[in-house]
């Protein structure tokens, strides 16, 4: 079978969201998506896009997807690409999909002149780790990853603590 990657259309949209659910059930977390087809189409191919995505296709099946956004390295001085998600459907997996759609986001890493590609991964995603071993990436374990949501956003937003 023919494998492509190529970027997400807006008339992907319901495709992106369908892989987005999956994503979330395989991480055990399907009860934190509240994306919708609206705000999927808004913010992705919307008047001020805030990410890219690129979806993987066996013939014209939807298989997976990478979605990423670019951030800044102060320190670099130059644009990164963020990998928001990588995923390939659970029976397409073992099949290198995974790792084309990696090449495909760290192909237009270079062609943008980023000087990093970053991600983040489940402590507990050992297929992905292993993955991510092998390819020589470093894992950065004097990081923690901090986040704000919801009423916490809103009152630090606020300047109430």
């Amino acid at each position: 079978m023919r494998l492509s990657i190529e970027p997400a259309t807006v008339q992907d949209t319901d495709e992106i969201l369908k892989l987005i659910r999956a994503l979330a059930e395989y991480e055990n977390l399907s009860e934190e998506v509240v994306a919708t087809r609206e705000k999927i189409s808004e913010t992705l191919f919307g008047e001020k896009p805030f990410a890219e995505c690129l979806l993987a296709r066996l013939e014209k099946k939807v298989v997976g997807f990478a979605l990423f956004f670019h951030n800044y390295s102060t320190f670099l001085g130059q644009p990164g690409i963020y990998l928001e998600d990588l995923f390939v459907q659970q029976e397409f997996r073992g099949k290198g999909i995974g790792g084309k759609l990696l090449q495909k986001v760290a192909q237009l890493a270079i062609q943008r002149n980023c000087g990093r590609l970053e991600w983040a991964v489940l402590d507990w995603n050992e297929p992905a780790i292993n993955f991510y071993d092998s390819l020589e990436a470093t894992a950065m374990r004097e990081w923690f990853t901090y986040r704000l949501t919801g009423d916490r956003l809103k009152k630090v937003a606020l300047g109430e603590k």
